[in-house]
């Protein structure tokens, strides 16, 4: 059996993709130029569309064909493992041949019989611009050090997706993500950022889990993270997302792309 990518039928929205196009304050249009852009400067030319981006976050074609994989990862500067596309697996199924026995099918990541595991109805409505700040302590510094980033949230269900808006961190160049899930009012996830090349911790990548719990306005989500130090040592902080603003336009989005005072 042989698996076409783009061709992939799914249901779930690719909620990450999406937020890393808003992060870079593109339109699906934007985004689609720029793919085919890339794609002619690596000499590997490419036809993407605003229809194909469309099919990309709305699930409909769940992994890019190779050729605009690496235009893509050129784009966003992300490997495309990260950017919440599904790798079409083939998966074995038992089949009646109406004699008494069986055979097995295959099918692409469950594609043809998808089981659908219901999710936890969260409180709220969270799409937005929220401001990230969290603290830790920093050993070779003997300071603790506060870092400030003004995300742009997608939700989608209970699963809440964020990514720092393009120049909107308190240290440049240092994108922040966050894949989050709401249970009434508790959001628990995981958290990754990649630090400056010319900063103080030279380009290192952190990582680690998170879990908030909402306030009664919806506006304030507060509580700890853990992750590991330099040295491989288990640390922890408080973390909050503060709410700024529900619209997700490219004006608002650009009014946001700017260091948190």
């Amino acid at each position: 059996m042989s698996v076409t990518a783009d061709t992939v039928p799914g249901t779930a929205p690719n909620t990450t993709l999406r937020a890393v196009r808003m992060s870079l304050r593109l339109s699906q249009d934007d985004l689609a130029r720029a793919i085919r852009r890339a794609g002619n400067t690596a000499g590997d030319p490419n036809d993407a569309s605003k229809r194909l981006v469309q099919r990309w976050e709305s699930g409909v074609s769940r992994w890019p064909r190779p050729v605009y994989a690496r235009a893509l990862e050129s784009v966003t500067g992300l490997p495309v493992e990260s950017l919440g596309f599904v790798l079409p697996v083939p998966m074995a199924r038992v089949t009646s041949d109406g004699r008494g026995g069986h055979h097995m099918e295959s099918s692409a990541n469950g594609a043809d019989s998808p089981i659908e595991t219901p999710a936890t109805q969260p409180v709220g409505e969270y799409s937005g611009v929220w401001l990230s700040r969290y603290e830790f302590f920093s050993s070779g510094r003997d300071a603790t050090i506060i870092g400030r980033h003004y995300v742009v949230l997608v939700q989608r269900g209970n699963r809440l997706t964020a990514r720092s808006l393009e120049g909107a961190s308190a240290h440049p160049d240092s994108p922040l993500s966050l894949d989050l899930t709401v249970d009434r009012n508790v959001v628990t996830g995981t958290w990754v950022e990649q630090t400056a090349q010319d900063g103080y911790y030279a380009g290192a990548r952190y990582h680690g889990a998170v879990q908030l719990l909402i306030e009664p306005t919806g506006r304030r989500m507060s509580g700890k993270w853990v992750g590991f130090g330099r040295e491989f040592d288990v640390s922890t902080g408080p973390w909050e997302l503060s709410f700024q603003d529900t619209s997700t336009s490219r004006e608002t989005l650009e009014s946001y792309s700017r260091p948190p005072e």
